[in-house]
């Protein structure tokens, strides 16, 4: 097989590689009923509530966002405005294992007494250390008001309101900074070509125009 095909495959197999990154989904979000069981300075209560967590990237860390559809929990007395602050945790499974904390602002109106309480969104920060398939699970919920404590925790086993594809992480080697010398392409002929196919969506950027220069490269080789 002649050069200028050699390096035109190489070229199209980089094409459809980075095709399948793109489109490739990096999370699978589901919102899933919780059903809490709180612990409060009254008694017991215990209320339904679908969760949904979302992940955005944010350099090497995830902005994670836990949201409550529905009120848990509730008080024998008003609480006034910002007399209530919450805070949960996410736990991990799959590749990574951990907790990820989330907290949110504190109620902006007065909750009525004996009614559903309305948890705002919370939000925390994730660091992955392991690449792979992460999946983020509601955990133990927690509400502050007016000197009390009372805690919430889930009594279904509930499954993941998000599975996130987690690439890069820096506890696992990850694939930045000097990387591996055995990996590094070669600089022979058809070395050249795989070494371009590492370059995936870039390949694509060069287009045409990138197998016209491979093309009279070869001939004057």
């Amino acid at each position: 097989m002649s050069y200028q095909k050699r390096t035109a495959l190489a070229l199209a197999a980089a094409v459809a590689g980075s095709v399948v990154l793109i489109t490739a989904p990096a999370a699978q979000a589901s919102v899933v009923d919780v059903n809490y069981n709180c612990q409060t300075p009254i008694g017991a209560k215990s209320a339904v509530s679908p969760i949904d967590i979302k992940a955005v990237k944010s350099g090497s860390s995830y902005n994670v966002t836990m949201t409550f559809q529905k009120g848990v929990s509730s008080s024998p007395v008003a609480l006034g405005a910002g007399a209530m602050n919450p805070s949960a945790v996410i736990n991990l499974g799959g590749a990574d294992k951990g907790t990820v904390a989330v907290k949110g602002p504190a109620n902006t109106a007065e909750i009525p007494a004996n009614t559903p309480i309305k948890i705002s969104d919370l939000s925390g920060t994730y660091v992955p250390k392991a690449n792979g398939k992460v999946t983020f699970t509601a955990g133990v919920l927690t509400i502050k008001a007016l000197g009390t404590t009372t805690t919430c925790t889930a009594s279904n086993s509930p499954g993941p309101s998000l599975e996130l594809d987690v690439s890069g992480a820096s506890g696992s080697g990850g694939t930045g900074g000097g990387g591996d010398p055995a990996a590094l392409p070669k600089t022979g002929p058809l070395d050249s070509a795989v070494a371009l196919g590492t370059l995936g969506g870039t390949v694509v950027l060069v287009g045409a125009a990138g197998v016209l220069w491979l093309t009279r490269r070869g001939r004057r080789a």
